[in-house]
């Protein structure tokens, strides 16, 4: 169990709401999001497309579309080299479809995950030239691909980064020097000279901004078609900003929120399948169904084939050859999830039966393990243990290896402490990509990072934020509604998260085939009765209940109905709505217990 931590944000709240016609409680709720000003509080309920940051104020920005321009003129091949995830995949697309409609001469390579690694390297740049291409043009990668950028420009070629990674850096007693790559122009707004007004952006952001700039000043194509293409490039930008767990504030809110409604409206042949396989079409798209259905199928393609599957989905215009497509990347990420809770079996084994899981740090070596599966299994114990991970498998050359992290460790500002053992990283404060030579190497490194490590057992302590204590009495219709102004939820933006004491369990059952939902009767202390549904870990809470109430208190529950105050819970929680049977009801989802 978390600690929980109610939040003590002060403000107006009845004058918030008097301004905006909402309720109190929804004032402090924005409150607790940080939103300060009228402009924000505006701009959060309200916001639209026209309160996007305008792609010039990126630094290079109308440099690299100037340099396109030309290139486009002049016929010139142009190679866009993008990246096998699903941020990747997006910009490549947005890229792709916004050049081929201004007429340029050019293709995608994206790298192949094992074979290629991440980003650029010497093999694609040698490939390029080969090709005849005059230009590449790279989108989710390039910014710390110096040493094979400064081989195309020895080649001849014409380069241009675009990027939304971090700036590699050197430390030494002068401070801190940020290694830009010599390209003709780097678009990435985490660049020191950039004054962009919010880098946490995407990569497909960038790319579709860089798309929009271009567009803008072309006459040749009418606006009705210029704003078809803006609406699908925003949709692939909405799935990439969920997928890449981009913090939805600012303009990403606005970019998902409205995203997302293009999707489901979305005029692409390829998208139509995905959406159509996997059985969430013609309904109301969120943020979940971006990330946890639509894009696994797409990065399930870089993981275990070729991103190319997904791109050429993307690119098709013929619905059945889509719907073919759209299968066999359902079909790939099934076997991704299959293969994927092995590793995360695998995983907790050694974190709970060796000496690595007494470090702060775990680095876990999983060698039979696909690589393109590290990155989630990595993801999955850090939620499961609450501390920094990586996971690190045997590839075709050498170790590799994925790093998830936790709010209060920088990832990649720890493993640049420690760059000599590798052959390529990359990464941000989240996650990482590390490849090194041997075993030899993966053992140091986690000496090393370990050693370096000043994280506390304090800082590892999960923590649970509560926005407000609130009796259940409050979680009518309207207010359920009301919180709808809020979404999308999501990195960020989190759902509103309530508390309330002594909650009466007054009779429960198990749901599901695994039988691993809990649905309760519950009641407050006025004896009001309400519907309470739990997805979490069901035994751990059975055991919790049985160590409090005893054997025959847990089973009373599940057998029968318990008197008022027999059982009770502090309990965090959300309401929601549920359908069932053409019938709306209101349901509290408990998220957490003591």
């Amino acid at each position: 169990m978390a600690k929980w931590m109610v939040a003590a944000k002060k403000a107006d709240f009845e004058q918030i709401a008097q301004e905006f016609g909402i309720s109190p409680v929804l004032a402090r709720l924005i409150r607790n999001r940080d939103m300060t000003t009228e402009e924000e509080i505006r701009q959060y309920l309200h916001g639209t497309l026209r309160d996007l940051h305008a792609p010039e104020l990126m630094k290079d920005m109308e440099k690299a579309a100037e340099i396109l321009r030309e290139k486009i003129s002049s016929g010139k091949h142009i190679r866009i080299i993008g990246d096998y995830d699903v941020d990747g995949i997006c910009a490549s697309y947005i890229l792709q479809r916004g050049l081929s409609l201004l007429g340029a001469d050019a293709d995608v390579v994206i790298p192949h995950r094992i074979k290629d690694g991440y980003g650029l390297n010497d093999s694609l740049i040698e490939d390029a030239q080969k090709d005849g291409a005059d230009t590449i043009l790279t989108c989710d990668n390039g910014i710390a691909a110096a040493s094979q950028i400064r081989l195309a420009k020895e080649k001849g070629m014409t380069v241009i980064v675009t990027d939304h990674h971090e700036v590699p850096f050197e430390e030494d007693q002068g401070g801190r020097h940020y290694l830009l790559p010599p390209a003709d122009a780097v678009v990435d707004p985490k660049q020191m000279e950039c004054t962009y007004p919010f880098p946490q952006i995407c990569g497909a952001v960038v790319a579709g901004k860089l798309i929009h700039c271009l567009m803008e000043r072309e006459e040749r194509i009418d606006g009705q078609e210029k704003q078809a293409l803006y609406r699908e490039i925003l949709g692939f930008e909405a799935l990439a900003t969920v997928c890449d767990v981009m913090e939805l504030k600012d303009e990403n809110r606005i970019i998902v929120r409205e995203g997302l409604k293009e999707l489901e409206r979305t005029q692409n042949v390829g998208m139509q399948a995905l959406l159509r396989v996997n059985g969430i079409d013609n309904r109301p798209l969120t943020p979940y169904h971006a990330g946890f259905i639509l894009g696994p199928c797409m990065n399930a393609t870089g993981r275990l084939d070729t991103a190319k599957r997904a791109l050429s989905l993307f690119s098709s215009r013929e619905y059945a050859q889509a719907v073919t497509i759209a299968g066999d990347l359902k079909s790939l990420n099934d076997s991704r999830k299959t293969m994927t809770e092995k590793g995360v079996e695998q995983a907790a084994e050694q974190v709970e039966t060796t000496s690595v899981g007494k470090d702060l740090v775990l680095v876990i070596f999983l060698p039979e393990c696909h690589e393109s599966l590290a990155g989630i299994i990595a993801g999955r114990i850090k939620e499961k243990y609450g501390r920094p991970t990586f996971v690190f498998t045997r590839g075709e050359e050498g170790i590799k290896g994925s790093g998830r992290s936790v709010e209060a460790y920088h990832m990649y500002e720890e493993i640049t402490a420690c760059k000599e053992l590798f052959t390529r990283y990359g990464g941000h404060a989240m996650a990482a990509g590390i490849s090194m030579q041997g075993e030899k190497e993966m053992e140091a490194f986690r000496r090393r990072i370990n050693q370096n490590c000043t994280l506390t057992e304090k800082d590892l302590e999960p923590v649970l934020h509560i926005d407000a204590a609130m009796p259940l009495s409050y979680a009518s219709r309207d207010f359920i509604r009301q919180l709808s102004l809020l979404e999308p939820f999501g990195t960020g933006n989190p759902r509103p998260l309530f508390a309330r004491k002594n909650i009466s369990l007054l009779s429960g059952r198990k749901l599901g085939k695994n039988k691993n939902v809990g649905k309760y009767r519950i009641a407050d202390e006025e004896g009001a009765e309400y519907e309470m549904i739990y997805f979490g870990d069901l035994a751990a809470f059975d055991a919790f209940l049985e160590k409090r109430y005893g054997e025959e208190g847990e089973r009373q529950l599940y057998e029968g109905r318990l008197p008022l105050g027999r059982v009770t819970i502090s309990m965090a929680y959300y309401p929601d709505l549920n359908f069932f049977a053409g019938r709306e009801s209101v349901q509290i989802v408990m998220k957490d217990y003591c």
